[in-house]
C-alpha cells in the first residue's frame, strides 16, 4: 500500500489552524490567576494538546469525511488529490485522537473530560451520522466552542488544577459564542460546493448578505457582554481597550458587508486579529479577579 510522504499529512493537519485553540488555551492560562513559574512544561504540553493534538485531529477527521465535497471545491487538497492515498486519512485521525487522549490523561481528569468532549465534537462535526457540519447552525457551534471555549477552560484548569473561576467560563462562553461568527466568514469560500453536496452551511441557508450581517452581529453582541461585565467588576481598563478593539471591528465590517463573499477572507485577517487580541485583554483583567485582588 502506498504512504504518503510527511509534507502531505503536515498539509493535512493543517498547523495555519491550530493559532486559534493555542491562543485560547494561553489565555486560560493567563486569566487563570496563577502563576507560570515551575509550570511551564505542563503549559507547553496543555498547547500541544490545544493545537497539534485536539486541533489536527478535528482537520485530518473533517478532511476524510468532506473529501468528496473537497473534490469539488479544494481538489488539490492532500485526499482528494491523491497525495493522502487510500484510507490513510482515517487512519491519521484515528491515531491523532487516541495520542490526543494519551497526553490529555497526563495532564489530569479535568484535562482528559475537556479533551474527550473536544474529540467527540470534532468527530461528530464531520462524521456520519450526526455529521453536525451539514447545518451551519449546529457546525459552527460545535467549532466554536472547539476552538474557543474548551482550549481557554483546559489552559485554566491546567493551571488550577481545578474547575476554574466562573467568571472565567462565562468570559470563554461568550468569545466561544462570538467565534461562531468567525466560523460562519470561513464558508463563504466554499458556497458552490456546499450547494452541491448537501452541506446546509450559513451563507447557503441565509444568501451572503444575510448571513454576514448575523456573522458581524455575533462576533459584536458577546464581546459588547465582556465589556458591560468587566464594568461591573470594576474593570474599567481592559474594558476601554476592548471596546476600543470592538470599535475597530466595527469600522472593518462596514467595509467587509459591501461585499461578503469577496471580502470574507480579508475580515478573517482583519477584524478577527482584533477579536482575538481582545480575548487576550479580558484575560488580563480576569486574573487579579480570580486572585481575589477586585470584589
Amino acid at each position: 500500500m502506498a504512504t504518503p510522504a510527511p509534507s502531505a499529512i503536515v498539509e493535512l493537519l493543517k498547523p495555519i489552524t491550530w493559532f486559534a485553540p493555542m491562543w485560547a488555551f494561553g489565555c486560560g492560562v493567563v486569566s487563570s490567576g496563577q502563576t507560570p513559574s515551575g509550570q511551564w512544561l505542563v503549559i507547553a504540553a496543555g498547547v500541544l494538546l490545544a493545537g497539534p493534538l485536539v486541533c489536527a485531529t478535528s482537520q485530518a477527521a473533517n478532511d476524510w469525511f468532506d473529501r468528496h465535497v473537497d473534490a469539488i471545491n479544494e481538489p488539490d487538497r492532500p485526499i482528494p488529490s491523491g497525495r493522502i492515498p487510500g484510507r490513510w486519512g482515517l487512519y491519521l485521525a484515528a491515531g491523532w485522537t487516541v495520542l490526543s487522549l494519551a497526553v490529555a490523561a497526563m495532564l489530569g481528569p479535568w484535562i482528559l473530560g475537556a479533551a474527550l468532549f473536544g474529540l467527540v465534537l470534532a468527530w461528530i462535526y464531520s462524521a456520519p451520522p450526526f455529521r453536525l457540519k451539514q447545518n451551519g447552525w449546529w457546525g459552527n457551534s460545535a467549532v466554536a466552542l472547539c476552538y474557543e471555549g474548551l482550549p481557554w477552560f483546559t489552559g485554566a484548569a491546567v493551571m488550577a488544577a481545578s474547575m476554574p473561576d466562573r467568571r472565567v467560563l462565562l468570559v470563554a462562553l461568550l468569545y466561544s459564542v462570538g467565534a461562531h461568527g468567525i466560523m460562519t466568514l470561513n464558508d463563504f469560500k466554499s458556497v458552490e460546493g456546499d450547494r452541491a453536496m448537501g452541506l446546509r452551511s450559513l451563507p447557503v441557508q441565509l444568501g451572503s448578505d444575510r448571513a454576514a450581517r448575523f456573522a458581524c452581529l455575533v462576533m459584536a453582541l458577546p464581546q459588547m457582554v465582556v465589556v458591560a461585565l468587566l464594568l461591573h467588576w470594576e474593570r474599567p481598563w481592559h474594558a476601554t481597550l476592548i471596546g476600543a478593539l470592538l470599535v475597530g471591528q466595527l469600522v472593518l465590517m462596514t467595509h467587509f458587508l459591501k461585499a461578503p463573499r469577496a471580502r470574507a477572507a480579508w475580515y478573517n485577517g482583519t477584524g478577527t486579529t482584533l477579536y482575538v487580541f481582545g480575548m487576550l485583554a479580558s484575560a488580563f483583567a480576569l486574573r487579579p479577579l480570580v486572585q481575589g485582588l477586585a470584589p
